[in-house]
């Protein structure tokens, strides 16, 4: 995102400076150097790009034009001149941090880095045996049309979308337990958020005629640890939600001591989570996280997952039958620490590991 790597290759050669400076290029390097055919597309819709991605990608896996997706996004500050414009104007935390849903928040904070995922049909990745992570069960984008500004948010596009997709996949939100907020930390974009949340868990609600429990769905933001990664805003927060799951824990949204004025925690379904505690599913239903991505173009993300909950049993069998399992390495010294790692870890779990698997 914001294409900075120009500035620096002014003094290049100018075949470097064309292909170093396309989005289209940019997009097409892995495959290039993986030898994929399938669709190499560069997606920006700033803040909300990576999560875009994945919706689009999630389409495309629906539809079979693809078995296997990357996505995912990058942002990198390569110079002084977006943090100067986002300084002058006033976007940026004079505290040096996101105080997300704190009433001090007053901005975020730049942050750099790349995040991606595979993303297979359920299916596939069963009959693969590969190592799931998470089940994507919904996801939706749309635009805010027209607002008080081009960068100002839409509390009824944001609702509007999070209601069609869980009305859309018959998802109930009572049994989303944990929100990964876009949650940039400005007094007044935080409350929106908030408030289309409310009233999209309200409202999907009715149906069933059940008022969704008061502060019963912990809320918080990665951007509270790693400041706003722009493109790679939202694959940020499904790999913080991915962790969640893989650990059964909820963990804390960082700079939250006073609740902002402008929204009302203690008549919502939602509190800030300031701690590490497990994460505890309902009897017979799995854990489920909504992930939301704005980008102050006014495109909007929301995204709801949940864990892989097929159950497995022991595929160890009886018979012992030889497998040659191949390592490599750069260089011998590396090999030495593979095979020292797979023979500590054999050693750990003997009775749940097939060698076939690891094979």
């Amino acid at each position: 995102m914001n294409n900075e790597y120009g500035l620096l290759s002014l003094q290049q050669q100018p075949a470097i400076s064309t292909t170093g400076n396309s989005y289209a290029i940019g997009a097409a390097r892995i495959p290039y150097y993986l030898n994929l055919k399938g669709p190499a597309i560069p997606v920006d819709t700033a803040c909300s790009s990576s999560l875009v991605a994945m919706h689009l990608a999630c389409q495309a896996l629906s539809t079979g034009e693809i078995d296997m997706a990357l996505a995912g996004g990058v942002t990198l500050y390569l110079s002084a001149a977006s943090y100067i414009s986002m300084c002058a104007a006033g976007m940026l935390s004079t505290q040096g941090q996101c105080k997300t849903f704190d009433d001090g928040a007053d901005g975020f904070v730049p942050g750099e880095g790349v995040g991606a995922v595979v993303l297979k049909r359920r299916g596939d990745a069963e009959s693969a045996k590969d190592n799931i992570l998470g089940v994507i069960i919904g996801s939706g984008i749309n635009q805010d049309g027209k607002t008080n500004g081009i960068t100002a948010p839409s509390v009824q596009s944001q609702m509007e979308l999070e209601q069609a997709i869980y009305d859309k996949y018959r998802i109930d939100p009572t049994t989303i337990s944990y929100v990964e907020a876009h949650g940039t930390a400005t007094r007044l974009g935080d409350p929106i958020e908030l408030e289309a949340l409310s009233a999209a868990f309200r409202k999907a609600s009715q149906s069933d005629e059940v008022e969704p429990l008061k502060n019963r769905c912990a809320v918080g933001s990665v951007k509270s640890n790693i400041g706003h990664t722009s493109a790679a805003a939202g694959v940020a927060s499904v790999h913080k939600v991915l962790l969640c799951l893989q650990h059964k824990q909820l963990v804390p949204s960082l700079n939250y001591s006073r609740p902002n004025r402008h929204f009302n925690f203690a008549e919502s379904p939602f509190y800030v989570n300031t701690e590490v505690k497990p994460w505890l599913a309902e009897a017979g239903r799995p854990l489920r996280a909504a992930v939301s991505s704005f980008g102050f173009s006014g495109t909007n993300a929301h995204m709801v997952i949940e864990e892989y909950a097929w159950q497995t049993e022991s595929v160890v069998t009886a018979a012992r039958v030889p497998h040659c399992i191949v390592l490599s390495a750069r260089t011998e010294a590396q090999l030495l620490i593979m095979v020292n790692n797979l023979k500590k870890y054999l050693e750990k779990y003997p009775d749940t590991v097939d060698p076939s698997d690891i094979a």
